[in-house]
């Protein structure tokens, strides 16, 4: 049956717009982790020993496999490309040790030319990569997907958003058990209402984006949850308890959001064959993010609380509070980068260009 023109450009705007939908149905299982985990790994750290939280994570991986090999079709390309090996030892490489530098960073536990050499040794790697990615024909990552300016936004310009909230969870269990006092359970229930909030909004997400649009999303949402994170700064000992879990539901519901719009705008204008390419680097990325969000915490709380071993209470509370005052003030200013978004970019995805085609 032939479709016409305008008829074949809604099909695909509908597919593509099913992507909210769909990412945010898949997300709310994965959300179940983020809620229990936090209350039964302070479960096991109360009564158990920590190493015990590692041995969790066997049954479930074994788990998990089981459920891949019996459920999950054996999807294949009918003409599988090339590994680039070259190129995966120089990412993979560059990647590895760049997280090793911000892991141990904030513990000085290698010498500053440790570092130094590391972080060049990580740089020369990542740029030979990057050399390497122009002039082979079947990189590992295709780095000429930054061109489109949707994917630039998604995975380069959020970067700097992530940079601030990604060390936020770092912050919390520091607030709640050595400023506040709380036991490794109670931390663990005051992080609840964030998973139940992000859960909340992903019913409400693709009508988010349908009326408002991604441009709108991304450029007011930071600067909400850099207030919010500011907000944290007000919590002290004498805080009423619902107080903080109001704040908490409030901080996850608009994370999830700023997530989610960032997560979905990456695969707004690219093609059925950029997209395995466009996942991988958005993924590595993120992790990346991760990473180096836990790293800005770690080093603006360490600037705070310069000696945590001989640090009175008031005094640790005091720094956490600074550094969530510093985090926040860099999820506001993140705000910026979105402002090259066009009005009418992530329409494909949002439903907006349905009407658009419509004629």
């Amino acid at each position: 049956m032939m479709l016409p023109v305008g008829r074949l450009t809604i099909v695909r705007t509908f597919a593509k717009s099913e992507l909210i939908r769909a990412m945010s149905f898949v997300a709310i299982p994965g959300l179940i982790g983020p809620m229990l985990g936090p209350v039964v790994g302070g479960f096991i750290v109360h009564y158990f020993h920590w190493r015990v939280i590692f041995f969790v994570n066997l049954p479930i991986g074994l788990l998990g496999l089981y459920l891949i090999y019996r459920q999950l079709p054996d999807y294949r390309e009918e003409h599988s490309r090339p590994l680039d090996f070259i190129g995966l030892v120089l990412f993979g490489c560059g990647i590895a040790l760049l997280s090793y530098v911000l892991e141990v960073f904030g513990e000085h536990t290698l010498s500053g030319r440790a570092v130094l050499g590391l972080l060049a040794i990580s740089f020369a790697c990542l740029i030979g990569y990057g050399l390497r990615a122009t002039r082979t024909e079947f990189p590992l990552l295709r780095l000429a997907l930054f061109r489109i300016r949707t994917f630039r936004a998604s995975v380069s310009w959020s970067f700097f958003t992530r940079l601030g909230i990604g060390g936020i969870p770092f912050l919390f269990p520091l607030l709640y058990q050595v400023g506040l006092g709380f036991t490794p359970i109670q931390s663990g229930l005051l992080m609840m209402p964030q998973a139940v909030a992000a859960m909340s909004l992903k019913l409400t997400m693709p009508g988010i984006l349908r009326r408002l649009g991604y441009r709108r999303v991304l450029i007011s949402n930071p600067v909400i949850l850099g207030l919010l994170i500011m907000l944290f700064a007000t919590i002290g000992a004498g805080t009423l308890v619902w107080l903080i879990v109001a704040q908490a539901f409030a901080y996850g519901f608009f994370t999830s959001l700023q997530f989610t719009s960032m997560n979905t705008l990456a695969y707004a204008d690219v093609t059925g064959e950029q997209t395995s390419s466009a996942s991988t680097i958005a993924s590595t990325m993120q992790q990346m993010s991760v990473s180096f969000g836990v790293a800005t915490a770690s080093l603006v709380t360490a600037l705070f609380v310069p000696d945590r071993l001989h640090t009175t209470e008031p005094e640790m509370i005091q720094g956490i509070h600074k550094a969530f005052l510093v985090l926040g003030g860099l999820t506001v200013l993140s705000a910026v980068v979105f402002r090259e978004l066009k009005s009418n970019d992530g329409d494909a995805v949002s439903q907006h260009a349905v009407v658009q085609h419509a004629g």
